[in-house]
């Protein structure tokens, strides 16, 4: 009898459109080979404002790869605030999911909610844990953990919204202190929020005044990280206890980071995998990948995104992200199938790992 798989999809961030990509490849991916023998996916959309559905809306959403119409909006608007209606599906319905696959990127799905509830219902699911989830998706706790692990990383400063917010005395101060400690350019990010949503680049007060002032409308926490000249080079994990790196992959690109639309608008950025980096920069690299999934206790999979400054043969980590995209233009199947792990295969093993995990 074939496994259920429920694929939870959509979700309340800015990421609900690239949600529903990555769920529609991993659909596709459990229809094809031997997958089709072993598992049935049982589709449950989130809706922007929170709730949730299973059956035939989210059969359509997953079939056409387009939000729901009452979710359609522009790619990376914020969903609107959720409204006080029913949020859960009838649970009873759902209770023959063998293994529930959550593929929602950013708050309320990558960060550690989702798997909380998963845990409360003492279920199977696929991915990192609660704490996992929690530090890889808050940046300045991910970078507490990082620096415990010896992990090298770029010069920071964490900010609160209450000290943007401040009064017109303190906020100049607070603006002093970051050119003091980290210049220019600096990148300016919320703390907690995934996919460049929020993010800038500040080469002058005026532009890092703007930057604080954005980063603060869409979290409390804020960080300030100083700039470098780097190339970006990124690495998948695929495993629990004893995982594993792929090679690597690097990302090129022509803008001043790498934004929501290089991430996701077609020819946004150049894709080279793998990366064209010597052995020993691949080896490094895969071994401090591994290091920065451990350190934040990561379970079945993770990206690890990292810089490397050629002029020096430094490689400082960046960050890292526990539930990286699976559309066509995604990193991380891309790495594992240069593997040698195709994306059929790449799924069923994380189903699996989710199973031992939960045994």
């Amino acid at each position: 009898m074939a496994m259920q798989v429920g694929l939870v999809f959509g979700g309340r961030s800015g990421e609900h459109e690239v949600s529903i990509c990555s769920a529609g490849a991993i659909a596709q991916a459990l229809s094809e080979g031997d997958n089709q023998a072993k598992y049935t996916v049982v589709p449950i959309l989130i809706h922007k404002d929170g709730s949730w559905e299973s059956g035939e809306t989210a059969n359509q959403v997953l079939a056409s790869g387009r939000p729901a119409a009452e979710d359609d909006g522009s790619i990376g608007e914020l969903p609107p605030a959720a409204k006080p209606i029913k949020r859960l599906p009838n649970l009873s319905k759902l209770e023959t999911i063998d293994i529930w696959f959550p593929v929602i990127h950013g708050p309320n799905g990558e960060d550690g909610t989702l798997q909380g509830l998963f845990e409360v219902l003492e279920v199977p699911y696929v991915g990192c844990g609660v704490l996992g989830s929690s530090l890889g998706m808050d940046k300045l706790a991910s970078k507490s953990a990082f620096t415990q692990a010896g992990l090298p990383q770029v010069s920071y400063r964490g900010v609160s919204r209450a000290e943007i917010y401040s009064n017109p005395c303190i906020f100049p101060k607070l603006c002093d202190g970051l050119e003091e400690d980290l210049g220019y350019p600096c990148f300016v990010k919320p703390a907690n929020l995934g996919s460049s949503v929020g993010i800038s680049k500040a080469t002058t007060r005026q532009e890092l005044e703007a930057a604080l002032d954005l980063a603060a409308s869409y979290d409390r926490r804020v960080i300030v990280e100083a700039g470098v000249v780097a190339r970006e080079v990124e690495c998948s994990i695929l495993g629990n206890d004893n995982p594993k790196a792929s090679v690597l992959g690097e990302t090129r690109f022509s803008t001043d980071f790498y934004d929501y639309e290089s991430k996701y608008a077609e020819g946004g950025a150049e894709l080279l995998v793998p990366a064209p980096v010597s052995d020993q920069v691949r080896d490094r690299i895969q071994e401090m990948a591994i290091t920065a999934f451990q350190a934040i206790d990561g379970s079945g999979i993770a990206r690890v995104d990292f810089f490397y400054l050629e002029a020096t043969d430094e490689i400082l980590i960046n960050e890292i992200n526990t539930m990286p995209g699976f559309t066509a233009t995604s990193m991380y199947p891309m790495m594992w199938e240069a593997s040698g792990i195709t994306f059929p295969d790449l799924v069923d093993k994380l189903i699996q790992l989710g199973l031992e995990r939960a045994a």
